[in-house]
């Protein structure tokens, strides 16, 4: 009971930093899909050629996944909470936290802005299977990620050289198992990355053929 009263107190007091860096991270996938439209048509050309190449290996019945695709998904994971981490233990690192999260929704916002244009709803049942279900769970992680590093980065701001009061050990402990916890998430999400997704990628990818343009 004390343990929800302090989960909701928490929520309520950080509401403002969830609000600013969800929306930040919106802003990202809009700019990110309106970045397809800057490619040039040889840069269009490429990227279909390389897709066209993944959906024939796909079709031929070759392997993907497995543990070489898990390693590096989580590594991927990893690297991105890891670096969110060490940010957030200095000042000077908050607006770094932001353009990371920015730069994650450009990211997925350009993949599935580029698989829409160019295969329209085919596109957009890729993205589906592919980008979507593990996006449901590193968006959000990456998000209490992020406030829980800006938290902890304005905590120090605030009780250690304003007013300097307040132990500074707990909230650390605090913030280092909040990441712990995240990258514990991510670790499952690499699973489903290894092992789901590229079944679902097969079964979509018989009806799958880019166009250039």
């Amino acid at each position: 009971m004390n343990r929800n009263y302090h989960m909701r107190q928490y929520m309520k007091d950080h509401l403002p930093l969830y609000l600013f860096v969800s929306v930040l991270f919106v802003m990202g996938v809009i700019f990110g899909a309106l970045m397809v439209n800057a490619l040039s048509p040889g840069q269009k050309e490429e990227m279909a050629r390389h897709m066209n190449s993944f959906i024939q290996i796909v079709n031929q019945g070759s392997e993907f996944g497995g543990q070489a695709t898990f390693w590096e998904s989580f590594s991927l994971h990893l690297k991105w909470i890891a670096l969110i981490w060490i940010l957030g233990l200095s000042v000077v690192g908050l607006p770094l936290i932001f353009v990371l999260d920015f730069l994650k929704g450009v990211l997925i916002g350009f993949s599935v802005g580029y698989l829409v244009g160019q295969m329209s709803w085919k596109g957009m049942l890729f993205a589906f299977v592919s980008i979507a279900p593990q996006n449901l769970i590193v968006i959000p992680a990456l998000v209490i990620c992020s406030v829980g590093a800006c938290a902890f980065s304005i905590y120090i701001v605030k009780n250690r050289f304003i007013q300097k009061r307040g132990a500074l050990y707990p909230m650390f402990i605090r913030y280092t198992s909040m990441a712990f916890g995240m990258a514990a998430l991510l670790f499952g999400v690499a699973l489903l990355e290894a092992y789901l997704s590229p079944v679902m990628i097969k079964w979509v990818t018989p009806m799958l053929a880019v166009q250039a343009g």
